[in-house]
C-alpha cells in the first residue's frame, strides 16, 4: 500500500486542463507510474475531500531531445509518465489557489 502522496506527483496547469477545470470539472494530475484508476480514485477523495465521478488515466510517451554541446550533439529521451483525468460529481471542486493569497 503507497501513501496517498506518493500516487498523486502534481496537478497539470496548463491553458487546456485549466479550461476542462472550468467547464467540464474535469481535473488533470500526474500520477505514479504504477497507479491504477483506483488507487487514484481513492487518493483524490481523501486527499481533497471531494467525490469522484470517473478517472481515465493516458501513458504518456516522454520525447526525444537534442541537444547541441561545442561542435557535437548529445541525444536523449525525456521520461515517461502517467497522467490521471479526474471527473468530479456535481458540486464537487478542487481550489489549488485558495492558500495563494
Amino acid at each position: 500500500m503507497k501513501f496517498l502522496e506518493d500516487i498523486i506527483i502534481r496537478p497539470i496547469m496548463t491553458e487546456k486542463a485549466v479550461n476542462l477545470q472550468d467547464t467540464e470539472r474535469k481535473y488533470v494530475f500526474e500520477v505514479a507510474a504504477d497507479a491504477n484508476k483506483i488507487q487514484v480514485r481513492e487518493a483524490i477523495e481523501k486527499l481533497f475531500n471531494v467525490s469522484v465521478q470517473a478517472v481515465n488515466i493516458q501513458n504518456v510517451m516522454g520525447k526525444y531531445v537534442v541537444r547541441r554541446v561545442k561542435r557535437s550533439r548529445i541525444e536523449g529521451k525525456k521520461r515517461n509518465w502517467k497522467k490521471a483525468i479526474v471527473t468530479l460529481s456535481e458540486g464537487s471542486e478542487i481550489d489549488f489557489f485558495k492558500d495563494a493569497m
